[in-house]
């Protein structure tokens, strides 16, 4: 009887150590926030504002994946300084960056802070979460 207590006092153990683990975790079902240097916009906002559009929406992912509509310029985001032409003169102009999954952007929007643009927003989840809303994406670059 005793040797029974014990390996139920050892599982039971086992199983809360389990359970705090897994609570710590990260969630694999939403997409991990990603490290901008900027602000960040949700699938939700992105979608939203698009009827009314007040800024230059450009996807950094390489290689072309698809576009989300309303997609102003495409722009690797490891090269993105070499692009400038294609970026607004005025530093405080709103840009919103996506990729596939969001890391891609997050850098090209800490890349963009230290060009001295202060109004970027980054899109975690990128294309990935777009799709996952249940919005469509565009399949040919434009």
């Amino acid at each position: 009887m005793l040797g029974r207590l014990k390996r139920s006092g050892a599982c039971a153990v086992l199983f809360v150590a389990l359970a705090v683990f897994a609570a710590c975790a990260p969630s694999t079902s939403e997409p991990m926030e990603s490290e901008t240097a900027g602000q960040v916009v949700t699938i939700e906002e992105l979608h939203s504002t698009l009827e009314t559009k007040d800024f230059l929406l450009v996807n950094v992912h390489i290689p072309f994946d698809g576009d989300i509509p309303g997609t102003d310029v495409s722009i690797p985001y490891n090269n993105i300084e070499g692009h400038a032409d294609k970026l607004p003169d005025d530093k405080d102009a709103k840009i919103v960056l996506y990729c596939r999954s969001g890391g891609m952007s997050a850098a090209a929007s800490k890349t963009l802070a230290g060009m001295g643009y202060t109004n970027v927003f980054d899109v975690p989840g990128g294309m990935n979460a777009w799709t996952a809303a249940g919005y469509e994406l565009l399949t040919e670059p434009g």
